[in-house]
């Protein structure tokens, strides 16, 4: 994650901790943090007058968030896309407003549809710094919450759970995970339809202070949305996550070790290119997810494999995956008839099963 936004008006600096992931159980965040991002616009420009939106503020902090996003996800070009387009519409309402020309407020609500380790959280962070940045929200938090986190267990629980996970978010963003859980027809009993209803009045009563994200499975998340006309007409954008190919998630994985500090000596980069073949595969999947949980057991193996060298190490030895620390994963543990051979493996286009039936 980056840093804070510094406000470029030096006279007047914007106190700002960056963004934040607010999780519950944490300390919530002190009042001082939050700031209102608000442009001094009193002064309404003339018929005649020009703006050069190159010289916004808002729009270089703007950039720079989304330089950042460029950086931090791998592919994604439909998802940058939009949010580029987002970022767009609010950097010309401002310029709108300059003007003294009235409009409504764009509604900024959103859902974000995709498999797991797709980058919806990345995005809803930078999207939350982005809005602060035009000041479109006061503060840049994001209050990540599931279903367990609004629906009470009783009568008169739901309510007040919903309330309070709405006020954490209060200038800031509410990014509602697994979305569809909140709605169950099958159970005539269950709770979660009231959050709905707290959520619809919510959201347009406080579309000025505050932005909610649905994310989850696409299908489910059409149910969900179909089910619920009056949720869905208060969400305009829609922006799917698609799942990454093959040749991302080897650039994902990359991107991570360099990030750790390792490297793959070129076997093992041949080594994980072919579990990543054959883990997309299987079930469980995780995308991103998958990639980063598996780099994590390559460290494993190779931290055994170092100690049982029982020799004085380099530091060559400590930063360097081979291909031993990634053929040691289950995944390659073949069906009928194939075999591995010299710690290297063959017929890696077969199907793959595990004795455990775990993914590692």
């Amino acid at each position: 994650m980056s840093g804070p936004i510094v406000a470029a008006d030096q006279q007047a600096p914007r106190p700002s901790s960056g963004f934040r992931l607010y999780r519950p159980g944490m300390p919530e965040p002190s009042p001082a943090a939050e700031t209102t991002a608000e442009p001094a616009e009193n002064v309404v420009l003339g018929d005649d007058a020009s703006l050069d939106l190159t010289t916004d503020d808002a729009r270089i902090h703007v950039e720079e968030t989304l330089d950042r996003l460029d950086a931090e996800l791998v592919g994604l070009p439909n998802v940058k896309r939009r949010v580029r387009e987002i970022a767009a519409l609010l950097l010309v309402d401002r310029a709108r407003r300059q003007f003294g020309l009235a409009s409504s407020r764009p509604t900024l609500h959103m859902s974000f549809t995709g498999g797991p380790g797709t980058g919806k959280t990345t995005v809803a962070l930078r999207m939350a710094q982005m809005l602060h940045a035009m000041g479109y929200i006061r503060s840049p938090k994001v209050h990540v919450v599931t279903r367990d986190d609004l629906v009470g267990q009783f009568i008169g629980h739901t309510a007040p759970k919903t309330k309070a996970a709405i006020a954490k978010a209060a200038g800031g963003v509410l990014f509602i995970d697994e979305a569809y859980y909140l709605f169950r027809p099958e159970n005539e009993r269950d709770y979660g339809q009231e959050v709905i209803e707290i959520l619809l009045q919510e959201m347009e009563s406080e579309r000025a202070s505050l932005v909610v994200i649905f994310a989850g499975y696409p299908d489910r998340m059409e149910t969900f949305f179909s089910a619920n006309p009056g949720l869905s007409s208060r969400v305009p954008h829609h922006i799917a996550f698609e799942d990454y190919t093959h040749d991302e998630l080897v650039q994902i994985s990359e991107l991570m070790v360099a990030g750790e500090n390792f490297r793959f000596n070129e076997p093992g980069r041949e080594a994980f290119s072919a579990y990543l073949d054959l883990r997309m595969r299987q079930p469980r999947f995780s995308n991103a997810r998958s990639v980063r949980n598996a780099i994590e057991r390559c460290r494993l193996r190779q931290a055994k494999r170092l100690v049982e060298l029982r020799r004085p190490l380099t530091k060559d030895d400590l930063v360097t995956l081979n291909e031993q620390d990634v053929y040691g994963s289950s995944v390659f543990q073949h069906s009928e008839g194939a075999a591995v051979e010299h710690g290297t493996i063959s017929g890696t286009n077969s199907d793959v099963t595990t004795r455990t039936g775990r993914h590692d």
